[in-house]
């Protein structure tokens, strides 16, 4: 069969089971956006580059597949950086194709002509630009594999113009990827499992770190067995909020620079830290000269590039997380750990969550009100995709997420702009799901240009701005550590509500805690997009926070007045 290269990147991707594109034409990608017209793909028309990989990004994160977008070349490619460094950062397996000026162009300072390879090769897992139809379908359907096959991450074909225009033979399978053979190389002697199976069945104050990784391996089902068999307690990273379910009694909450006080402490007194798909990230670990010095570590872990780099390990087990799991869960013995669950237990008591849930109604409206509503109303099964600052750590500390790919969320990179575009994505993957989009009124006034995306697809997102008028968490540092000057932070916003309603979507304001539950049960009954703009306490902060490069037990505390810390609400 002798199709362009245009259309080979349309049947290719189709092969593969491709059946959404996010993306933006332009002049030098016109050829594919052709073949598009005849292709099986619903592609879905962005307002900004920036949007298509984010929303690539949160398909991917929300289905478990690999999220394709598409742009043209120049300041279409560049567009797409931010979205690249993202999915690099959070091992999320998206494929970028991008357009590119014809070869006999290339090095020509032509228009629209950029390097896009030499661009993004540090925040790529792999990039390769295309100047032969006859190369097109075996590229991209290795672009799939390397994105999918180890530790997962974002891969961009860069095709010239005249290598989509001209036509070859397409064979599908005689294109199979021609990848060199993987260096084999031992994961790991018998020696280090030994010594790992040594330290979990005789630790007395172990503790597993959940990270990532759990889920993208696939080893949630094992992961639970792993819990269990050995009664270990779990700290959750950001990015593993969702690998193990928040309501069972061995969930001890997210650790880090704002996570819960006492996974903090309960970290810095472990005699054993099991770290699991996680990859020891500075937001998680504090001052390393202090981080859990009486502890010793297993670290598993599918990149080996990660093991020692910032934290020394005491056993490395290099491979996919669920088969490890699968290996340990057989030598794993069944300890009580009464002691050192009891300690957990009253370190919680003594500083529990600084929940604000069961005050009495002052008139202010606190975020944390908005999220536990949020997650009361949605019995906690909805896919919540959060943008960047402290509507996030509140979503991580007051949503409980029960079950995995629940929470999409930027972790690495921090990038403000990505919620509303990757929630675009996740109801693309997930068109049943009850989506949210979580998002401050600094990041969502980033890519609001794709509510217009959200109605032209006439697909149902829910959104709620938690605007408090500052850009929140650089607000709350220069309250900390700068004398509260304020420079750069207060925001000038739009009417939210108003703007929704010029796109068609329906707005609300909510300033009042009592109308928060009854505006999302509204917003969950209507069958199109809603927007909630939630005017909350301006200067509100996150507590508990680590400073940064600061110690994981020194930690800066709610003050008494005027919130008083409770205890833990039944999750």
């Amino acid at each position: 069969m002798k199709l362009t290269g245009a259309e080979i990147v349309c049947e290719t991707l189709t092969q593969l089971g491709t059946k959404h594109v996010f993306g933006y034409p332009g002049g030098a990608i016109l050829p594919i956006y052709d073949a598009l017209g005849k292709s099986k793909l619903h592609h879905i028309l962005v307002r900004h580059e920036q949007g298509a990989t984010h929303m690539a990004d949160g398909y991917a994160r929300a289905s478990g597949g690999v999220g394709v977008a598409f742009a043209t070349s120049g300041p279409g490619a560049t567009n797409m950086v931010t979205g690249i460094a993202t999915a690099m950062l959070d091992s999320s397996p998206v494929v970028c194709i991008t357009g590119q000026v014809s070869s006999k162009l290339l090095g020509s300072d032509a228009f629209q002509e950029v390097d896009i390879t030499g661009i993004t090769m540090p925040i790529t897992k792999h990039n390769v630009v295309v100047t032969r139809a006859e190369d097109v379908a075996r590229t991209i359907r290795e672009a799939f594999v390397i994105a999918q096959s180890g530790r997962p991450g974002p891969v961009l074909v860069d095709i010239t113009k005249d290598a989509q225009q001209a036509s070859c033979d397409y064979n599908f399978e005689a294109a199979a990827p021609k990848l060199p053979a993987k260096r084999q190389r031992p994961k790991y002697d018998k020696v280090e499992f030994d010594r790992a199976v040594e330290m979990l069945n005789s630790a007395k104050r172990p503790l597993i770190l959940a990270g990532h990784g759990i889920m993208m391996s696939g080893a949630v089902k094992v992961f639970d067995q792993f819990v269990h068999s050995g009664n270990i307690p779990v700290a959750m990273t950001l990015l593993g909020i969702g690998a193990f379910p928040a309501n069972d009694a061995l969930n001890l909450g997210m650790m880090g620079m704002h996570g819960e006080a006492w996974v903090n402490h309960a970290i810095q007194e472990a005699d054993l830290l099991i770290a699991v798909g996680m990859r020891f990230d500075d937001r998680v670990t504090g001052d390393l000269k202090t981080y859990a010095r009486d502890a010793r570590k297993i670290h598993i872990e599918i990149d080996r590039s990660e093991i020692n780099k910032n934290v020394k390990v005491d056993s490395a087990l290099v491979g996919d997380a669920r088969e490890i799991l699968e290996a340990l869960l057989p030598h794993v013995k069944h300890r009580e750990h009464a002691d050192w669950l009891a300690h957990i237990r009253e370190l919680k008591g003594d500083s529990a969550v600084r929940d604000i849930q069961g005050l009495p109604d002052n008139g202010h409206l606190y975020a944390a009100h908005v999220i536990n509503d949020l997650w009361k109303e949605t019995k906690g099964e909805a896919i919540v995709v959060t943008d960047v600052g402290q509507h996030q750590m509140w979503e991580a500390q007051y949503y409980h997420h029960n079950r995995p790919r629940t929470l999409v969320t930027s972790g690495g990179l921090g990038t403000m702009g990505f919620a509303t575009p990757a929630a675009i994505g996740a109801k693309f993957a997930k068109p049943d799901a009850d989506v949210w989009v979580v998002v401050g009124d600094g990041g969502f006034q980033m890519t609001m240009c794709e509510l217009a995306t959200i109605v032209q697809e006439k697909i149902k997102v829910n959104i709620a701005i938690i605007n408090n008028g500052y850009l929140g968490m650089v607000r709350q540092w220069q309250e900390f550590f700068y004398d509260k000057r304020y420079v750069a932070t207060p925001l000038v916003a739009p009417d939210f509500a108003a703007l929704a309603n010029a796109f068609g979507i329906r707005g609300e304001r909510i300033t009042a805690r009592g109308d928060v539950t009854p505006t999302i049960r509204a917003a969950r009954e209507s069958k199109e997009p809603f927007l909630i703009d939630f005017r909350v306490e301006q200067e509100d902060s996150v507590y508990p926070m680590v400073p940064a490069g600061g110690s994981l037990h020194e930690m800066i505390r709610r003050p008494d007045s005027p919130l008083v810390e409770t205890a833990a609400q039944e999750i």
